[in-house]
């Protein structure tokens, strides 16, 4: 091992992309999300205001005989927003066309894909804050018009056709509405925030996902995964695969709320639900920034890790749950921080609790 790796070792340091608590998609999450997603509205969990005013605007689109207007989620990974999109293709009874903005590298590859549509369909793009400017241009006609520009020739001679489209509807997903141009963010008609789910929430979304997965499971035993799931579906559904792994080897196959807690001990995944690389960004603030204010670039090299991933994947429930603030000199650690990591902070007379 490396020096630089086993000094990451030592400050218990995992890599982001290996993060058991990571909202991020991979591909076990993309063999098992086929079938743990919800096939209706009514099977779905959490986001209640969300799927009410999104059954209004459907009924409302039938009942004219119109498509719906395009639809704009926007919000932290892991929440829903593919699987929201794909039940409102269901409730239309319209084809569902899911890309994704990094695919879309030139307007060649968005052209191809509008002028397949069929009338009605549901064209999803997520990270459609990645699109390019220029296919991005491409987009507004489309959008609004349901045509495509295109110019052709130069100087005197250019001139536009103009390319009509069948009626769609385009959902677009961001983790990162800042990040959206405003002709673009203008151009959708229905626009929802989506936020982290309440334990209640994660607890039925991990014993419908175990009903569905064959697995014996005890309500305490959801709670105790829902718990720790840091309000997202997606990390529920991993965590609880994780659990189903050590409660078959080492449970007999029942999780429970003792099984599920010792499962995600060894997994690292605490009280809290945070995870090595949690605990090392908080650690990292009080312990060599004297609790911040410490900017994101300095806990980034710190860490030996990418500052927009620590800004993407770290930061977002570390703010909501309360362990760390932004300041305008940078990130300061609360008092609920020292407090989980079982420190008292600096000048209190005792550097540790325990």
């Amino acid at each position: 091992m490396s020096d630089e790796g086993a000094r990451r070792k030592l400050l218990g340091v995992e890599d982001a992309a290996e993060r058991l608590v990571s909202p991020d998609d991979t591909l076990e999450d993309e063999v098992y999300g086929a079938s743990l997603r919800p096939r209706t509205f009514d099977d779905y969990v959490g986001q209640e205001r969300v799927v009410e005013n999104l059954r209004i605007a459907i009924d409302a689109a039938s009942r004219r005989g119109e498509t719906l207007d395009h639809l704009l989620f926007y919000g932290p990974p892991g929440l829903g927003k593919t699987t929201l999109a794909g039940l409102i293709s269901r409730e239309m009874g319209a084809n569902f066309r899911p890309t994704s903005g990094p695919t879309l590298e030139k307007p060649k590859d968005l052209v191809g894909i509008l002028t397949s549509l069929e009338a009605g369909d549901v064209l999803f793009i997520d990270e459609i804050h990645r699109l390019g400017r220029v296919v991005e241009e491409f987009l507004y006609p489309a959008m609004e018009d349901f045509q495509i520009d295109f110019v052709v020739d130069r100087g005197a001679y250019a001139k536009t056709i103009k390319l009509p489209l069948k009626r769609f509807t385009l959902i677009g997903a961001t983790t990162r509405a800042g990040m959206l141009t405003a002709p673009l963010r203008e151009r959708f008609g229905i626009v929802h925030h989506l936020d982290y789910y309440a334990p209640e929430e994660l607890e039925r979304i991990v014993m419908r996902s175990a009903s569905v997965l064959n697995v014996p499971i005890e309500r305490p035993g959801a709670a105790t995964i829902a718990a720790r799931s840091r309000g997202t579906p997606r990390i529920a559904n991993r965590l609880l695969r994780r659990v189903r792994d050590f409660a078959e080897v080492r449970a007999g196959g029942k999780i429970t709320a003792e099984v599920a807690s010792e499962a995600l001990e060894r997994e690292g995944v605490d009280l809290a639900g945070l995870d090595r690389l949690d605990r090392a960004f908080l650690r990292t603030i009080v312990e060599q920034y004297g609790g911040g204010p410490a900017g994101i670039a300095a806990i980034a090299a710190t860490l030996t890790e990418d500052a927009e991933t620590l800004e993407d994947v770290v930061e977002p429930y570390l703010l909501k749950a309360g362990f760390v603030v932004r300041t305008a000199s940078g990130r300061k650690a609360t008092p609920g921080a020292y407090r989980h990591l079982g420190l008292l902070p600096k000048g209190s007379g005792q550097e540790r609790l325990f």
